[in-house]
């Protein structure tokens, strides 16, 4: 299979399902900043320790199903022969409760935030915050895409419980590296 196909080449792309669109298209912005974010948790698990780099591959293996199915024409999810056209399991609830458990197994070993917080203090924490915003910015063009198009609302979900997810570990990795947290403090 060859990386370029020359079919791009005046601002168009297809869909899963063989609908053409324009690079432009909201379902495309959803996929490619979900893709975008993808691309952040893999730099974010090159840059800190390994034992989360199982939860971390978990996540980026959901957020390529989450964006084939933002990829997916909905209007020819189904084959001719009655079959889905992707069959691969979609994003549930039990994807969610991964990472509400996850949340709350890092939130026990973390002071009471009583404060906004400052992103920074260490190149790791850092990351994980830029990864945090990317995630919001999904999130903010899938409820988007929703109003045009509907979709699954465990999608949203899912990327809702991820930016939670970056942040708490934001607060680990910020103590674990003795970082320390530095409070907004309005003027």
């Amino acid at each position: 299979m060859k990386v370029y196909t020359k079919t791009g080449d005046k601002g168009t792309t297809l869909l899963i399902g063989g609908t053409r669109v324009p690079k432009h298209h909201i379902k495309i912005e959803a996929y490619g900043t979900v893709d975008e974010l993808n691309a952040y948790i893999g730099w974010l698990r090159d840059k800190i320790d390994n034992r989360y780099a199982g939860e971390l591959i978990q996540i980026q293996n959901r957020l390529f199903t989450l964006g084939s199915f933002l990829a997916l024409d909905p209007d020819k999810a189904l084959l001719p022969n009655g079959k889905k056209r992707l069959d691969i399991k979609p994003i549930d609830a039990a994807d969610i409760l991964f990472l509400e458990q996850k949340i709350d197994e890092m939130d026990q070993a973390l002071p009471v935030m009583t404060n906004f917080i400052l992103p920074g203090g260490h190149e790791q924490v850092s990351v994980c915050h830029i990864c945090r915003t990317v995630c919001r910015r999904a999130e903010r063009k899938l409820t988007y895409l929703n109003e045009e198009l509907p979709i699954d609302e465990n999608l949203i979900k899912y990327l809702n419980r991820l930016s939670d997810y970056l942040f708490v570990l934001a607060r680990k990795l910020s103590m674990e590296l003795k970082a320390g947290e530095i409070p907004w403090t309005p003027k």
